[in-house]
């Protein structure tokens, strides 16, 4: 991002310099932008000593352009022999850069023998259909299924030790492929972890093949709420609005229900301008107990100032500070920021901001830095930065960019890292934030 800053102001002199003195991110940029002027070969030239040293990363992105350049036999013959290491980032890249230029069958063929992992599964399901050949890996999973045993030695243990653990979920998507909707309900309904980032495969299958009365029947029993999240988005997309709104308030009242769905609900009312009931519902989950959290609070927040109400915002810290006998954390007092921005105290906030008692520390230093950019005063904001560099090291190196101080911008991301492993890390020996060379 801060190689893109120094482009769009016009630095590429100072961008190809240090891409070939082996800066990374300089020559990775650099490299794309003579690719984009079909300047190719000067585009590999940059990239060449980089890739000499057998660092993937390099290589990756090196096949990468000459796929985008429409050259993908280039780009596979250089990726093959990484892939003889086993490495399953890498796999997975060359095996779907195969399976995107018509060897599919060689892509399934790499990655079968890692079916024992989730994240290589999941690649090797995907190149399975562009192959042709989603009845082979269906029987590789259900052997998996087949030999999985339980997790304890009880013999009423009910949870099984599942290799790879994604094997029902993945054997469900192959059926689904192949129109088999019931098997792969079925599959589904076996799993031990029903949602995964918040989503729920079997709510979101029921949800594609319209099966609403069968959703609305999961969302009754599933307690964490994302079948609910699954109901109401497919109501949503019917039109039935006010049923969505029903589906989250009436989980919400379950223990815990408006915990999960609160966010959701108001998002959902945002969208179709009930912004007075969006606010209602952050409002009430801040105000339950414990529920002046963090998060909640600061959404409720932004809630208010997206909608040109801060002062309104402004006077629930105020409350919320009252009721806290009077102190407020940086994590609540920067949520005032904005508001008081929005409420053309800009000024006042700098200054409170400076006074506040943890207003002196790195964190700090990230939202007054930002104030004081946003006036104007990026003099102000780098000398605050500068207080703070190994923490705000990014942030600080953008500024002094602007200001056209460019190495002083480098010198700042050169800055040691905060921290290492100790001695007796375990991964000390394997520790690194900089390319092999």
């Amino acid at each position: 991002m801060l190689v893109t800053r120094l482009l769009e102001l016009g630095h590429e002199p100072e961008v190809e310099f240090r891409a070939r003195r082996g800066e990374w991110f300089c020559a990775l940029e650099w490299a794309r932008l003579l690719g984009e002027r079909q300047q190719y070969e000067s585009a590999l030239d940059v990239l060449a000593p980089y890739v000499a040293t057998g660092w993937w990363p390099a290589a990756r992105a090196r096949a990468e352009l000459l796929e985008g350049w429409g050259r993908p036999d280039e780009a596979i013959s250089l990726c093959r022999p990484y892939a003889q290491a086993g490495d399953p980032l890498v796999l997975d890249f060359v095996a779907r850069l195969l399976a995107r230029h018509g060897q599919a069958h060689e892509a399934f063929v790499l990655l079968q023998l890692g079916i024992e992992g989730w994240f290589l599964a999941q690649a090797l399901v995907d190149v399975a259909e562009a192959a042709g050949r989603d009845e082979e890996v269906a029987a590789l999973l259900q052997a998996r299924i087949e030999a999985a045993v339980p997790t304890c030695d009880d013999p009423d243990c009910q949870r099984l030790r599942l290799e790879p653990p994604n094997a029902f979920d993945l054997l469900a998507t192959v059926r689904e492929r192949q129109g088999r909707i019931d098997e792969a309900i079925a599959l589904l309904r076996r799993r031990e972890v029903t949602s995964v980032n918040g989503r729920d495969a079997l709510a979101d299958l029921l949800a594609r093949h319209d099966r609403i009365e069968e959703l609305r029947a999961y969302a009754a029993t599933e307690t964490l709420g994302d079948a609910a999240r699954s109901l109401a988005e497919v109501l949503e997309e019917h039109g039935d609005v006010e049923g969505a709104i029903a589906v989250y308030r009436t989980f919400a009242e379950e223990p815990d229900g408006m915990w999960r769905v609160a966010h959701l609900l108001s998002q959902l009312l945002v969208r179709h301008g009930l912004v007075d009931e969006a606010i209602a519902v952050m409002h009430a989950l801040a105000d339950s107990p414990y529920g002046a959290d963090g998060c909640v609070v600061d959404a409720l927040c932004t809630l208010y100032a997206e909608h040109g109400r801060a002062r309104e915002g402004l006077a629930y810290l105020d409350a919320l500070k009252e009721r806290r006998g009077g102190k407020e954390e940086w994590d609540f007092f920067r949520m005032r920021l904005p508001l008081m921005v929005d409420c053309s105290l800009c000024d006042e906030a700098i200054e409170q901001a400076r006074a506040h008692p943890e207003g002196g520390t790195w964190y700090a230093a990230w939202s007054l830095s930002g104030l004081l950019a946003g006036a104007g005063r990026l003099e102000e904001a780098v000398a605050v930065l500068e207080q703070h560099p190994a923490e705000t090291s990014h942030i600080l190196a953008r500024h002094l960019i602007d200001l056209g101080r460019i190495e002083d911008a480098v010198r700042t991301l050169q800055v040691p890292p905060i921290a290492v492993p100790a001695p007796d890390d375990p991964w000390n020996g394997t520790y690194s934030d900089e390319p092999p060379f």
